[in-house]
């Protein structure tokens, strides 16, 4: 490839790198940008949602360029003992959505698919068939490794989007339905209607073990069906395995990753809800930020940026890794759901101002008041406790 430097090279072409370059190419059109991504395709093979109230208007004009699902009915959560109808709106993309909006709006220069870093510096991303793109700032936006400095439990999920022979009856997303059985620690149901026949079941779990069972998932949610009286094919199937963060220590894992004057960005950066893994309002928060700073800042300043940015997010967020070490480790696995089904009887505005990861100290104290939903002998434990690392055993 050219020796010329360009501007700004990504690598990692998810929603976090995706939203960076597009968020970058708009405020800086002149600038010379490469979207680097291992695979064929831009945002790999997921979905990712957002509540109404979550971005601001320049989120909402970066989001708008993307062909996304939108909701204006409210939201409903089911548990056991309550049964709850939202307000507030709901959107949803899908991947795919994703990958054909940044390959519309970013010069077809800047898309570079099929193409797997092998090493990066401050001016070069060297390319495991050994091409070589030189640039003036390159940021890392690849997946986070699993890694013992830090640590918590885990979200796994596997999602089907299912075409139903006849209308499903579901009106509005439902973010969460526990009254499934309660197996390996917090289980639910995430469903969101895609037309009156068209229905994306994801089945979700926080548990202890980074182990996802995909034939055990795909038969509980055929069963889910069932129970419902629904009957269709599976046209679209995804999975996951995310990390939820409880504690740690994160100068020690960014150390493991930083390379000088490389800026680390997304998931890999830190840049994620700790809890409930909502990205989005994140994401974009991040990308509007790198937009209006990297016209101004070489390669080794965008770092340092990036890096303070990074520990800001770690503190304000170690509030919802608190949640999370009383949700892991104060919580009998199969009682988990009784954390959650608490949550959701507190006004509408925390819950959403939670999600967005931009809760008011007044939220919180309120979220932790009255009568707690474990034994205080067990939180106090948990509060007390180190947590498990982060690592990642055979998956099957």
């Amino acid at each position: 490839m050219s020796a010329s430097p360009i501007d700004l090279a990504i690598v990692g072409g998810g929603l976090a790198g995706g939203l960076i370059a597009l968020a970058a190419h708009r405020a800086n059109p002149a600038m010379e940008i490469a979207l680097v991504e291992a695979g064929d395709v831009f945002g790999g093979n997921h979905r990712w949602s957002w509540f109404d109230s979550d971005l601001g208007p320049e989120g909402y004009a970066l989001m708008g360029a993307f062909r996304a699902k939108t909701w204006t009915g409210g939201n409903e959560v089911r548990f056991p003992d309550l049964t709850r109808h939202l307000s507030a709106d709901y959107r949803s993309l899908d991947s795919r959505d994703f990958d054909a909006g940044l390959r519309r709006l970013l010069p077809q220069s800047a898309l570079h698919l099929n193409s797997r870093a092998q090493s990066l510096t401050a001016d070069r991303v060297t390319l495991e068939d050994g091409r070589t793109i030189a640039a003036r700032r390159v940021i890392d936006c690849r997946d986070p490794a699993p890694s013992p400095d830090l640590t918590g439990g885990w979200q796994v999920f596997l999602g089907q989007h299912r075409q139903m022979d006849a209308p499903h009856g579901i009106e509005r997303p439902v973010i969460m339905d526990a009254t499934v059985e309660q197996i390996g620690g917090y289980r639910f149901l995430y469903l969101l209607p895609l037309s009156n026949t068209e229905l994306f079941l994801e089945d979700t779990y926080y548990q202890d073990r980074a182990q996802l069972d995909a034939p055990a998932l795909r038969q509980r949610i055929a069963e889910y069906c069932d129970q419902n009286g629904w009957q269709g094919e599976v046209v679209h199937e995804e999975t996951g395995l995310l990390p939820v963060i409880t504690g740690g220590d994160f100068a020690g894992y960014r150390a493991t990753l930083e390379r000088d004057g490389v800026a680390l960005a997304g998931a890999r950066g830190g840049f994620v809800h700790p809890l409930t893994s909502y990205t989005v309002p994140i994401a974009v928060r991040n990308a509007l930020a790198i937009a209006a700073a990297v016209g101004r800042m070489d390669g080794a300043q965008l770092a340092d940026f990036l890096a303070a940015r990074a520990r800001e997010h770690w503190r304000a967020t170690g509030y919802y890794r608190l949640l999370g070490k009383m949700l892991f480790d104060a919580a009998e696995p199969q009682e988990r759901y009784r954390i959650f089904e608490r949550f959701y009887t507190l006004p509408e505005p925390l819950i959403e101002r939670f999600y967005a990861a931009q809760s008011s100290p007044l939220d919180k104290l309120r979220i932790l008041s009255g009568k707690p939903p474990v034994p205080v002998r067990r939180a106090v434990a948990a509060l007390l406790g180190k947590g498990a690392p982060l690592v990642q055993g055979d998956n099957s």
